[in-house]
């Protein structure tokens, strides 16, 4: 459910959450939304990451993906692994690429990145300029950027067969930084779940915060007519829209956007939107590792995409797991044997290919 906080203000009643995206979420030509969308998840299946571990990184990666590991008769590659849809190879030069869909995710486990929110002092006290929408390489973020005062957004849930999509934005100001850090706020990814928990409170009495919820039903509502990827650009537009209401008369000195799409494609899905937020703004992957803000961003959804998918799960009357793994088929195929496709509708994301897989499991 979304509480007032978390629910857009809108001149409608928040519970009309279609009639909200089909005001917000129009579009000309379906058909060229559709080539796009599947032009960008080419390009996502292409890509490649190229790190340079050092020897004792390159041990722990080795040994991490030893259950992993697959042939390569590449004489020039010392293991090859796979991790899920990403291909690891170490070569005798040093160099680990990672390639495939979700590349930059398992490469950002071992990217050794100065922590956000680290800064020369010099830097950190640098009268930062404020620039247009812009896209940057995480090296090209303007000098100082961890240390600026920036309201930051980052998602959950886009991943997961079950459970709700939650996005979030943060206003870390750079007096709250060291309070970020003391906490030990960083990329929810390398947090575990029971750490995440305890600091999810912490973070919401510290800093002001933005919460979107779309639950599975509402979600699936939406989907049919308006891909993930215009629904996350909506989401997060209107996070930050509303948490930079709340913060006003301030300013950030930047916003930082965990990117998911190219910055042209987000402006695209923002045409509709009445209140667009595209001053000082930027886009970088990974962006929970250049500022505490996206971090605690990413932290706050995490903690709530698991408090809604216990909520769920004791609605459903079974585990649900997160992802989108074989489990998920598993538990799916229960759901609809127990209660056909309007019981899974209720927890689970149906354009996912589990549903299919789901489908076959229950027939059998």
């Amino acid at each position: 459910m979304l509480n007032s906080r978390e629910f857009p203000r809108l001149n409608t009643a928040p519970n009309d959450f279609l009639q909200f995206f089909a005001v917000l979420l129009k579009t000309e030509d379906n058909y060229v939304t559709l080539i796009l969308d599947n032009l960008e998840k080419w390009m996502r299946d292409m890509t490649q990451v190229v790190l340079n571990p050092t020897p004792a990184q390159l041990a722990a990666m080795k040994k991490q993906y030893q259950t992993q590991l697959v042939p390569n008769k590449n004489p020039y590659a010392a293991f090859t692994a796979k991790a899920g849809t990403v291909t690891i190879t170490a070569y005798s030069s040093g160099k680990v690429m990672f390639q495939g869909s979700g590349a930059q995710k398992e490469a950002g486990r071992w990217e050794n990145i100065a922590p956000a929110g680290k800064s020369s002092p010099s830097a950190a006290k640098s009268a930062p300029s404020r620039g247009k929408t812009a896209a940057v390489d995480s090296g090209k973020l303007p000098a100082g950027f961890s240390g600026w005062s920036v309201a930051g957004s980052d998602e959950v849930g886009n991943g997961s067969y079950f459970g709700p999509l939650v996005v979030c934005a943060v206003y870390a100001a750079k007096e709250k930084l060291p309070a970020l850090q003391k906490l030990g706020v960083k990329d929810s990814k390398m947090l575990t779940d029971a750490q995440i928990r305890k600091l999810a409170p912490a973070i919401m009495e510290l800093v002001p915060y933005r919460k979107l919820v779309v639950t599975p039903e509402k979600y699936n509502a939406v989907q049919p007519r308006y891909n993930a990827v215009h629904m996350k650009a909506v989401l997060h537009n209107q996070a930050l829209y509303l948490l930079l209401q709340d913060i006003a008369p301030t300013k950030p000195d930047g916003i930082l956007v965990d990117q998911f799409t190219s910055p042209a494609n987000y402006r695209k899905y923002l045409k509709e939107e009445p209140r667009k937020v595209t001053e000082s703004l930027y886009f970088v992957t990974k962006g929970e590792q250049y500022h505490l803000a996206v971090a605690a961003a990413s932290i706050l959804c995490r903690a709530s995409f698991l408090e809604e998918l216990e909520k769920e799960s004791a609605q459903a009357g079974m585990t649900l797991p997160s992802g989108a793994g074989a489990k998920s088929d598993q538990v799916a195929a229960r759901l609809l044997q127990k209660g056909g496709l309007p019981l899974l509708e209720k927890f689970a994301k149906l354009h996912f290919a589990n549903t299919e897989k789901a489908r076959k499991l229950a027939e059998k």
